[in-house]
């Protein structure tokens, strides 16, 4: 009898060979195989989101399957990019590896730097040694704003753009004057209120209000979007308990007026 322990198979081995099979163009999933870039890159946004969903609720078998989920997403990358002769997963590890160890020489290599803010110094200035190196490769003015992505989310994008520009010195050195943007901002959109502007007016002023309290944010240390994310949190806490106190009252939103929706609303703020 062969005592010798049997040796399991990697995970990874086995998702690739899946994803390989659902894009068999002859015996695979007829979904998987007409699927694009571009067509699954809506899915790669949902599924990092929901990996936040799951790290924000404390539920870590759901974020296991969350990041399976995520993890699908690039494997299905590389295995479209395998089937036009590009790369495969392997390059993808291997690259991110090899980005990783670069951009941590006080861990690989022989500099010898200990302290978060040195270490975070250092890291930013590989960053944009790579960001140079891309505009260089490509024939473009490297700017001190490449490399922020324009799918990133409107909020967190405006924040990453503004740290950047600070970063170059571009910035306001106190609060007062970021305060009075907000405030310049607003009498502008109440500017073309009054004024009867049209739509593509108000949107352009509107979001000018938006970067400039990102800019208070920064200012004041705080995510943005996190920000606004616990602000949706509440809302959406608040609006749910209003629900259900008009329906104590045996109303429903539909029946009940302003006010009676206002005072179950205060009602719920207080009880927090």
């Amino acid at each position: 009898m062969d005592d010798t322990p049997e040796i399991k198979r990697p995970a990874i081995d086995d998702l690739l060979d899946v994803m390989a099979r659902l894009r068999d163009p002859e015996n695979g999933c007829p979904w998987d195989a007409e699927q694009t870039f571009a067509t699954i890159a809506p899915y790669t946004v949902e599924e990092a989101y929901e990996v936040v969903d799951a790290i924000e609720s404390g539920d870590m078998d759901q974020l296991e399957d969350e990041l399976g989920d995520l993890l699908f997403q690039v494997v299905f990358y590389a295995q479209m990019s395998r089937e036009d002769g590009g790369f495969d997963f392997n390059d993808v590890a291997a690259r991110i590896a090899t980005k990783m160890r670069d951009r941590h020489p006080h861990v690989f290599g022989d500099v010898d730097e200990r302290t978060s803010e040195g270490q975070t110094i250092a890291w930013e200035a590989q960053k944009a040694a790579e960001r140079d190196a891309r505009a260089a490769k490509t024939g473009r003015t490297p700017s001190a704003l490449d490399g922020v992505a324009f799918a990133l989310p409107a909020l967190m994008r405006a924040q990453k753009l503004q740290k950047r520009a600070a970063r170059e010195g571009f910035d306001w050195p106190d609060l007062a004057p970021v305060v009075a943007k907000i405030r310049e901002e607003l009498e502008e959109v109440e500017a073309e209120i009054a004024a009867g502007s049209a739509q593509e007016r108000l949107q352009d002023e509107t979001g000018d209000l938006l970067f400039a309290c990102v800019n208070l944010a920064r200012h004041l240390g705080i995510d943005a979007e996190v920000a606004l994310r616990d602000a949706n949190a509440k809302f959406d806490r608040r609006f749910r308990a209003v629900e259900n106190g008009l329906g104590r009252d045996g109303k429903t939103l539909a029946d009940a007026n302003l006010d009676e929706m206002e005072s179950h609303w205060v009602a719920a703020k207080n009880a927090e």
